[in-house]
């Protein structure tokens, strides 16, 4: 009985000991590179939306998890081979402790994943083209106000917006676009992403892929997009866009909140230009 407490307590060692210290893999990493500008501080909630979940630390999590179930997986190897609890051990039973340590470990991930897919999800627009992005600028009037239907404050942030330019379009093409360089981000698809962004941040980039290994599970929870800066002359527009919401890793379960802005621009010199993005601050 004393050697079967003590080869299950070592399981359950191993098993804290494992858990994953993982983050999920977005596009563009966790810094800020590229063009940045000064954007308008956020909106003032709603007082009728529902708050939000504060943003959990996986990383804290795993360190504290990796140091406890190292300290006591330590600590149970050192009784069990001062103490004798590994006197007569046969190799069928180590092959046994670190079978069922690794169902643990599966069975732990499991469960991480089927909580964070059990949360309910707004839905956006699916995908669409970088031809359907370009053009959506130029569909229709802009009916809101002359400053551009901002009720701002005084502020040295521009919002001056280019004539024509559809704001609501405008922002549910860039949530669809966000998910759509998530995927190509995923699956390595650096040809997609290239359409999307300027040559340095393309280089940037591409760089910072190589770095990761294979294929990526990130996914996009919910997306929300708020345009915090716009200004536009002759021959460019420039918009800034910040996003908000939350993504995860399909395959360790982890999630972490978007809170990023993308600079963009358009060269309006030419005809049927698209907008690219010049630079995301994080």
């Amino acid at each position: 009985m004393k050697k079967f407490f003590m080869m299950f307590a070592l399981i359950f060692a191993v098993g804290l000991g494992a858990s994953p210290d993982v983050e999920a893999k977005k596009f563009g990493g966790s810094k800020s590179f590229g063009k940045s500008h000064k954007t308008a501080p956020a909106q003032p909630a709603s007082p009728n939306k529902p708050a939000t979940t504060p943003a959990t630390n996986p990383g804290k999590k795993g360190l504290m998890g990796g140091m406890l179930g190292g300290l006591l997986a330590g600590g149970l190897l050192a009784a069990l081979f001062m103490g004798g609890g590994f006197e007569n051990i046969q190799i069928m039973d180590i092959l046994i402790i670190a079978l069922v340590a690794f169902v643990l470990f599966k069975v732990f991930r499991a469960v991480m994943a089927s909580k964070a897919g059990a949360q309910q999800r707004p839905a956006y627009a699916t995908g669409q083209s970088q031809d359907q992005f370009r053009q959506q600028a130029d569909q229709g009037g802009f009916a809101n106000s002359g400053n551009g239907g901002f009720a701002q404050a005084a502020s040295d942030v521009p919002f001056d917006l280019p004539p024509g330019f559809d704001l609501p379009a405008f922002l549910e093409g860039s949530r669809s676009h966000y998910k759509t360089l998530q995927q190509a981000w995923n699956d390595n698809d650096l040809s997609k992403i290239q359409e999307y962004v300027s040559i340095e941040l393309y280089n940037e980039l591409s760089q910072q892929r190589r770095e990761l290994e294979g294929a990526q599970h990130t996914e996009v929870m919910f997306l929300d997009a708020e345009l915090v800066r716009a200004t536009h002359n002759a021959s460019l527009a420039e918009v800034s866009v910040k996003f908000s919401g939350r993504y995860r890793d399909t395959v360790e379960g982890v999630e972490e909140d978007i809170k990023e802005v993308w600079h963009l621009e358009r060269n309006l010199a030419q005809a049927n230009a698209p907008w690219l993005i010049v630079g995301i601050e994080q």
